[in-house]
């Protein structure tokens, strides 16, 4: 998933940027709220890390002039941290606010919060989708395999729509992790592997070689359309 981080301050964009990337998100980066605005206009992202006092244009403008076009989630950061300045943050459109100095990790949870949300929230809503011989309903969250009903669990389920809504698209075992089970997930990592040979053996018709639930050797996992 890409992420833009936007802050005047060189040395905490390159800190940012590092743990980000650790975390297997691709990071952009800017310096001013012009970046900003100019970024999200020519390049899709899933999510802004965006300072508030910039030179040229100031957070909460670029937040303004954005959310004229995306709802891409913002989060702002902040040194104040005064109640109103944080008010002053959603009025113009921010999802959450950070004042600085914070700890990398809750700057972390925030950010998979938000795309969790981002991701059940903000994607296509009908009723049902159908690719290939694949098809789920999400009135009555029931599967189907060649119009026969497949019995999912309610992790089964999600974790197909997910993939199924954005084919093609890699998702890293981390990633599906966070958007699925939750940042408060403990569990071990092989979770995602168990539940991905599961839905190949229901929805696949040879599980041994499927064709839609594919595995990007070294990444992750995606639907082929």
């Amino acid at each position: 998933m890409k992420i833009l981080v936007v802050d005047d301050e060189a040395l905490l964009v390159k800190g940012i940027r590092y743990n980000l990337k650790n975390e297997g998100y691709e990071v952009l980066t800017g310096s001013n709220g012009l970046d900003a605005v100019r970024t999200v206009r020519e390049t899709p992202v899933d999510l802004i890390v965006l300072d508030v006092m910039m030179p040229e244009m100031d957070g909460l403008e670029a937040c303004r002039q954005i959310r004229a076009f995306s709802d891409v989630p913002i989060i702002l950061l902040t040194a104040k941290a005064d109640d109103m300045d944080k008010l002053m943050g959603f009025e113009h459109g921010a999802d959450d606010y950070l004042t600085k100095p914070f700890n990398i990790l809750e700057l972390k949870a925030r950010i998979r919060a938000l795309l969790r949300r981002s991701a059940r929230t903000t994607e296509k809503k009908t009723e049902e989708i159908a690719l290939g011989a694949i098809r789920l309903d999400h009135v009555s969250r029931n599967a189907y395999l060649d119009g026969a009903l497949v019995d999912l669990t309610a992790k089964e389920f999600d974790l197909t729509d997910l993939l199924m809504r954005n084919p093609n698209r890699v998702y890293s075992r981390e990633n599906l992790l966070d958007l699925i089970w939750g940042y408060e997930f403990t569990g071990d990592i092989r979770t995602v592997d168990v539940h991905i040979r599961r839905i190949r053996e229901k929805l696949e018709r040879n599980p041994a070689e499927p064709e839609h639930i594919m595995t990007k050797w070294g990444v992750g996992y995606y639907f082929k359309a």
